[in-house]
């Protein structure tokens, strides 16, 4: 748990503790509570009232590994190590004992060399739940939040829009309706979309993450298409009519495929940590020039 991650937009992840809550519709087939029914970590329950578990020393250890190898890491890929947390837990959940909170945020300060992605369904906490040394926000941390639909982005990014990181991000995932980019005001710097997956797995409308794509080039938001999630959501098998094994044939990587109309949209965003500062500089929704 938590060397290179299958996870398509990070390098690895590292889960501080684990165990959560619902807070939304996109935490129904929720992958952590069914990973930690079958594995107990935590005793197999979930909910408001189930114990947050902290992890052990040893897992504590791998971001310091992951930072001393950080430059080595950067010449063979190219970019600093990715580091998601935590995708078995939140956190800014209010169920977290603070000291818990306190010392992750003491790992950031000592693993400089890697830029760790929080990505939270409660940014309303993110503010009283920083460190007091967090100002500008640490060069290294970059903070998301997770948009099932419009509805979720209109409630959540008006929480996470205000506050200073050096990217802020949306998770499209999983998508369960239509989202827009406002034509006014703050926008984020990246925005990943994904379809649900799993035997339970709601179905996701191609057009969905075209009209979201084509937002990002309007508003110069870095997009990243991680999958489909099934093929029943693919666009060659919903669209076309394809059957899901042809449609394998031509798009196969990825849960249910990953291209959109035959090509890949998987961009990142650069960071004060890049030679290019400009992604980490406050956005608002105005439609780039044209060069």
């Amino acid at each position: 748990m938590g060397e290179y991650s299958k996870i398509e937009w990070t390098d690895h992840t590292f889960n501080p503790w684990i165990g959560c809550q619902h807070v939304s519709p996109g935490c129904d087939h929720c992958y952590a509570e069914r990973q930690n029914a079958f594995r107990k970590w935590n005793g197999g329950t979930w909910g408001p009232h189930a114990p947050r578990k902290r992890t052990s020393e040893a897992t504590w250890k791998n971001p310091i590994k992951w930072n001393a190898e950080a430059r080595k890491f950067k010449d063979e890929y190219g970019h600093r190590p990715r580091v998601f947390c935590a995708s078995l837990a939140d956190v800014f959940d209010n169920q977290v004992p603070p000291e818990w909170r306190e010392d992750l945020f003491a790992l950031f300060r000592d693993c400089r060399r890697l830029d760790w992605l929080l990505l939270t369904k409660r940014p309303q906490n993110i503010r009283k739940m920083l460190p007091s040394d967090w100002g500008e926000g640490y060069r290294n941390v970059w903070l998301g939040t997770t948009a099932e639909n419009q509805e979720w982005f209109d409630r959540r990014w008006k929480h996470l829009q205000d506050m200073p990181a050096v990217v802020k991000f949306i998770s499209y995932e999983p998508a369960l309706g239509p989202l827009r980019l406002p034509k006014h005001g703050a926008l984020p710097d990246w925005l990943i979309s994904g379809g649900e997956s799993g035997s339970e797995a709601r179905p996701m409308n191609p057009q969905w993450v075209r009209d979201i794509i084509r937002d990002c080039r309007r508003f110069d938001v870095v997009p990243f298409h991680k999958q489909w999630g099934t093929y029943a959501s693919n666009p060659l098998v919903m669209e076309q009519g394809m059957s899901p094994a042809d449609a394998k044939a031509l798009d196969q990587d990825g849960k249910g495929g990953r291209l959109v109309d035959g090509k890949l949209v998987r961009e990142f965003p650069m960071s004060r940590n890049s030679a290019n500062h400009n992604a980490a500089q406050p956005r608002s929704a105005s439609p780039r020039r044209k060069r």
